[in-house]
């Protein structure tokens, strides 16, 4: 199985690139954000490789590290999630991206990458959401806090601002996080317009 290939850039493609490695020349599927990142033609360029292996065909998907390559086998797990849909995802988002909006239940961000419908994001969120903490850069505490708005468990003031900025027109995904984020900064006892105030100014940033 090839895992790595280094070599020169022959020419590019739509989604695909051609990497000239000691005269061979190997055609490599990735994502967009990996494609527009690689060096012009003719000029030295290193690919992290998966290599699937079926009866009729050996497809190579390419990608800036190991992290992503990892991030596409994870996807790969989801139900409805095949290679064009993992590699659309990485193709509009970064691993830590990916993660940050896993754990914090962000559907809306992941259904805008290509092939992706709210319900194939849902299912993302859904089946990768224990594993995505790992990788993610957000504040555990504003995870903790979002998690406990979506199950309903968190302190009236909190709730009350979650649905204020939804009906100022905010996603509840991204009004959760925010209002979570304001907690933790408010700290404990914040009433519902100080967190409503924070909560925009984390919208706004």
């Amino acid at each position: 199985m090839i895992g790595k290939l280094k070599g020169v850039i022959d020419s590019y493609g739509e989604d695909y690139v051609i990497l000239d490695v000691h005269g061979v020349g190997y055609h490599v599927q990735c994502p967009v954000r990996v494609l527009q990142a690689l060096p012009s033609a003719g000029e030295a360029a290193t690919l992290s490789i998966e290599t699937y292996v079926r009866e009729d065909q050996i497809r190579l998907f390419g990608f800036s590290s190991d992290l992503e390559s990892e991030w596409f086998r994870m996807l790969m797990t989801v139900q409805g999630v095949g290679a064009k849909v993992a590699l659309g995802v990485l193709g509009i988002m970064k691993p830590t991206d990916i993660a940050n909006a896993i754990a914090l239940g962000d559907k809306t961000t992941i259904a805008r990458a290509p092939g992706v419908g709210k319900r194939v994001a849902e299912r993302i969120v859904t089946e990768l959401k224990s594993k995505a903490p790992a990788f993610s850069n957000a504040d555990m505490g504003t995870i903790q806090a979002k998690a406990a708005i979506e199950d309903k468990v968190a302190p009236k003031p909190v709730a009350d601002a979650v649905s204020a900025l939804v009906n100022l027109g905010y996603g509840q995904p991204q009004a959760a996080a925010a209002v979570a984020a304001a907690s933790r900064a408010a700290g404990e006892g914040a009433d519902t317009g100080k967190l409503i105030r924070l909560g925009l100014k984390e919208l706004s940033q």
